[in-house]
C-alpha cells in the first residue's frame, strides 16, 4: 500500500463516527514510507490462536515489541492473555496455553483497546502477517465496528522472495520462523509463545534488512514491497 493510499484510508475512516478506542491510531502521523526503515517506528507483533479459522477460532494472547532506530526495545515489550468463550481445546498442545491460564486474561475488546495506541504511527512486523492482520481486524470489527488500515512487513514473505531469487526450491518447513532465523545465524528460541515469537520476528527482520541493505539506505516502502 502506498503512502497516499494509507492517508486516504485514514481520511475515509475519519468521515464516519470513529469509535473512541480507535482514535489514537488515526491521530498519529503516518509513517514516512520513503525514509530509511531504521528511522521509522516499527512494531513486531505475534498472536497465539486456538486455530487458523477466522470464523471459528479465537485470539488467546497478543504480544508486541517496538523496534526503534534499528533496535528491538525489550524494555517496552508487551504481552496480554485474552479470555475466550469456550475452551482452548487441542491447540494447547502447540502453544501451552491452557484454560486455567486464561483466568489471568482480559476480554478481547480490552486487549485490543490497549493494543491500538501501540499501532499508532507504526508499521507492523509479523511472520505470516496475513494471518495476524486477519485476526486483528476481525477482532476490531467485532469490538468496535471497523477494522484498521494496518500495514505489515512480513518476514516470511521476505525470506520466501529471497530464496526464490536464489533459485532455491522451497520444501517443508523452510519458512518457519526458527528455520528462517538459523539462516542468519540467529539463536534458537522456544516457539509458540507470543512474546518470544514477537521478539524473534523483530530480530529476524533486522537481520533480513541488514542483509538487503548492507551500508546503503533501505526505505520502509521497499521493505513493504519486498514482503508482498
Amino acid at each position: 500500500m502506498s503512502a497516499l493510499a494509507h492517508r486516504l484510508k485514514r481520511l475515509v475512516a475519519g468521515w464516519g463516527a470513529l469509535p473512541e478506542p480507535l482514535a489514537p491510531f488515526f491521530e498519529a502521523p503516518a509513517p514516512k514510507f520513503s525514509a530509511d526503515y531504521r528511522s521509522q517506528s516499527l512494531l513486531a507483533l505475534d498472536l497465539e490462536l486456538t486455530g487458523l479459522d477466522l470464523r471459528n477460532d479465537a485470539i488467546l494472547s497478543i504480544a508486541t515489541v517496538p523496534i526503534e532506530g534499528g533496535r528491538v526495545q525489550l524494555s517496552d515489550a508487551w504481552h496480554q492473555l485474552v479470555a475466550i468463550d469456550g475452551e482452548v481445546g487441542q491447540s494447547a498442545t502447540i502453544h501451552g496455553i491452557h484454560d486455567r491460564h486464561l483466568a489471568d486474561g482480559v476480554p478481547l475488546c480490552d486487549a485490543l483497546a490497549a493494543l491500538v495506541p501501540q499501532l499508532a504511527g507504526r508499521v507492523l512486523v509479523c511472520h505470516h502477517g496475513a494471518l495476524d492482520l486477519g485476526f486483528l481486524n476481525a477482532g476490531l470489527q467485532h469490538c468496535f465496528g471497523q477494522g484498521l488500515p494496518l500495514l505489515a512487513i512480513d518476514t516470511l514473505l521476505l525470506e520466501q522472495r529471497r530464496l526464490e531469487r536464489r533459485g532455491e526450491v522451497l520444501k517443508g518447513d523452510q519458512l518457519r520462523l526458527a528455520q528462517c532465523r538459523r539462516r542468519y545465524g540467529l539463536p534458537d528460541y522456544p516457539g509458540h509463545h507470543a512474546l518470544v515469537d514477537a521478539i524473534a520476528c523483530g530480530e529476524l527482520l533486522l537481520a533480513q534488512a541488514s542483509a538487503l541493505a548492507g551500508r546503503q539506505s533501505l526505505s520502509l516502502s521497499a521493505l513493504l514491497k519486498l514482503s508482498r
